[in-house]
């Protein structure tokens, strides 16, 4: 065939900003691979049956009919005519999963309301319409959050759960709120009509949503991605591979990401120029826009970072799961493993060595439900603050789980941060990081809640592995931790202090941990006990601590045999615990925390007042002093550098991943046009050689 007859055949269409990866076909493996996937996505329970599908239709007919009246009722109000007051109305709108198709049993429907110009948000929306809802029989959990990102009203109507929205419309000017509440409908369409296969999608992200909520990454509010930023994710890698089928798209979606130079921005389509007035992410014009660690942009104008929340510290995790999920999927492919080993459930509280535990308390569960919602949505400041007092160094892993401790006779919850210090930093001897007066600034900012109540209370405090209470245990008990594997066991190692043998690979505790026992043992009560006389009876005794270690890994290459030795340096985070009640404004409020009792140790590892005061605002504090522990203290930590906490993942598990990211404010300042499709032109042409293989 001649040039003429090449240059007549139709070139394939493109999805996205770039060209796609390849456009490679399924094989009858793949095929094979895709029905075993669907068949555990369905015995997984995420379809819902159709009297489910039904009740969720009448809901959502009760909501618009509620709706309509209220609008009406407000129109009478203001003084309109007959025919004006009849012809009124709302118009309900969906979003989210479900709006997607992608919803399971029990899942929230994500719903804008769309009222006239004369309804507003803040009196209207969250005080009459509230008080409706909250006289109706079916309605129950009722919770406003006027003052979120996206202001919205929380509740549940016959036992499906809602989130409803308003923005009103015939305004000259649309107000920010209401064009982040618009966006949800209009970015779920648009998604929808970018992706070259719906149904391969929507199965696909399924898949990933599932895999994401066991591996504790599920959770935009914490810091992770939500359902949104999951599905602008599955649907990018849909675009770069367009005749992939599920089984394929989930493979590639881990290597993809896995390989992903953040903060390149993920875009399923090129950004609309300023045509409005409305701030469009741009990193070239937006000083902000800068900071944001994992772009994931929205395709609708105004286009926006819909993962604005990831911090430092939440995408190093993803990128660990990220690289756990391709080793599993890379055994799949490989006949070596199964589908159910992807959505092994993340061991958390075996993962780590030192935790910080937040106890949420409130008088009843009505204010409980409202605290712990405003405390939830604080905790990725906490995340931040310790990032930005320890220069990075002391990482945290926001656990996006709740757990309640049924013995408690108050309204009681609490959330867990797994905490690390950063791979690969350098090791000073006896550096410690105090981070008190962080701990100070984040429940104060707590405190701050517009509608706090008497009653409603936080506690912060520092716990070790084996403190962990059962309450949050599957089983009300802690697991017997497994044998090594045999590539991941360690020669004996004596301590020099006493000459024991502690065994890495086993489950016996070294005899460090021997001493912490016996230093626990001899301590006084009062420097157990941190809790301020007017609260005693407030707190479980298990809310207190006064100082702990955190363990570091390194690792070092012999220069005899190339073997890698593991030493693990101790570091000091000195405890914050104590809460103290104060007078401000003539209410009783929680401020600045008193550690009492004895300070004979302290005296060693704190700077005094005077000195933290002299030197600004920093919380890292340094003094001598290290000891060797065993590498089982360590929490699951490889000696490749690699974890994911459970014991039964692939390849000996435990993978870490990849903590860098790289820097592209060169990539971005210079080589985006538009959509950035530059950038991802450039980042393709490096991911390619590597993602086309297995084809």
């Amino acid at each position: 065939m001649g040039s003429e007859g090449l240059s007549m055949i139709p070139s394939p269409k493109q999805y996205g900003v770039t060209r796609p990866i390849s456009t490679a076909g399924p094989v009858d493996v793949d095929l094979q691979r895709t029905v075993e996937l669907e068949k555990f996505l369905v015995d997984a329970g995420l379809y819902e049956s159709e009297e489910e599908a039904a009740k969720r239709e009448e809901v959502l007919g009760r909501i618009k009919e509620i709706v309509k009246d209220w609008v009406k009722q407000l129109t009478r109000l203001r003084g309109y005519t007959d025919q004006m007051v009849e012809d009124a109305n709302a118009v309900i709108f969906t979003f989210g999963s479900y709006r997607l198709g992608v919803h399971g049993p029990g899942a929230d429907i994500d719903t804008l309301c769309v009222g006239p110009s004369y309804v507003n948000r803040e009196e209207d929306f969250f005080f009459i319409l509230h008080g409706i809802l909250a006289e109706i029989e079916e309605v129950t959990e009722l919770q406003p959050v006027p003052d979120a990102h996206v202001p919205v009203m929380k509740l549940k109507f016959d036992g499906v759960s809602i989130d409803l929205l308003y923005a009103s419309v015939s305004l000259l000017v649309v107000p920010e709120p209401t064009v982040r509440s618009l966006n949800g409908c209009r970015v779920a369409d648009q998604i929808l009509k970018l992706v070259p296969n719906v149904e391969h999608f929507r199965t696909t992200l399924r898949c990933l949503k599932l895999w994401a909520k066991r591996r504790g990454v599920y959770s935009n509010v914490t810091g992770f991605l939500g359902g949104v930023n999951w599905a602008l994710l599955v649907a990018r890698v849909c675009q770069l591979y367009p005749n992939a089928v599920p089984s394929m798209l989930v493979s590639r979606f881990f290597r993809v990401y896995t390989q992903w130079r953040w903060p390149n921005p993920v875009m399923l389509c090129a950004t609309e120029k300023d045509k409005l007035g409305f701030s469009v992410w741009d990193p070239r014009k937006n000083p902000r826009d800068r900071t944001h660690h994992m772009p994931i942009i929205t395709p609708a104008y105004p286009c926006m970072n819909s993962s604005y929340n990831v911090s430092e510290s939440t995408l190093r995790v993803m990128m660990e799961q990220f690289q756990f999920g391709n080793k599993i999927c890379e055994e799949i492919e490989l006949h070596r493993g199964r589908w159910s080993a992807l959505f092994e459930p993340y061991l958390f509280f075996e993962s780590y060595k030192n935790y910080l535990q937040v106890d949420v308390v409130a008088a009843d569960p009505d204010d409980l439900r409202a605290w712990k919602g405003w405390v939830e949505s604080r905790l990725r400041q906490l995340t931040l603050m310790i990032e930005r007092d320890t220069c990075g160094k002391l990482q945290c892993h926001p656990h996006p789980h709740e757990y309640v401790d049924t013995s408690k006779q108050c309204a009681h919850c609490a959330f867990f941060m797994g905490l690390q210090r950063k791979q690969g930093e350098v090791v000073q001897e006896g550096q410690q990081f105090d981070i008190r007066g962080t701990v100070d600034e984040f429940r104060h900012s707590v405190n701050m809640y517009m509608f706090w109540k008497p009653g409603m209370e936080i506690y912060v405090c520092h716990i070790r592995r084996r403190q962990i209470p059962s309450y949050v245990l599957p089983d009300g008990y802690k697991r017997t931790r497994p044998p090594r594997l045999i590539s991941e066991q360690h020669t004996e190692k004596s301590s020099p202090e006493n000459g024991e043998v502690c065994r890495s690979g086993s489950g016996e505790r070294c005899l460090k941990r021997k001493k912490d026992g016996l230093q626990a043992k001899g301590e006084s009560p009062e420097k157990r006990q941190l809790i301020s006389p007017d609260r005693q009876d407030s707190v479980s005794p298990e809310i207190v601590s006064h100082s702990f270690a955190l363990g570091y890994v390194g690792t070092k290459a012999s220069s005899d045999n190339g073997e890698r030795q593991v030493g693990m340096a101790e570091m000091d985070v000195v405890s914050f615990i104590n809460s103290k009640n104060v007078e401000t404004g003539g209410s009783t409020r929680r401020a600045r925390q008193q550690v009492e009792g004895g300070e004979e140790a302290g005296t060693d590892l704190v700077k005094s007042d005077e000195e933290r005061s002299s030197a600004g605002n920093t919380s890292v504090v340094t003094s001598l002093g290290s000891e060797i522990g065993s590498y089982d203290d360590v929490g699951l930590e490889s000696v490749a550098g690699s974890r994911d906490g459970s014991p039964r993942s692939v390849a000996g598990s435990n993978n870490q991943g990849s903590s860098q990211v790289d820097s592209c404010d060169g990539d971005l300042e210079n080589g985006r046009d538009n959509g950035c499709g530059i950038i991802q032109d450039r980042l393709l042409d490096e991911l390619e050689p590597s993602l086309a293989l297995g084809e």
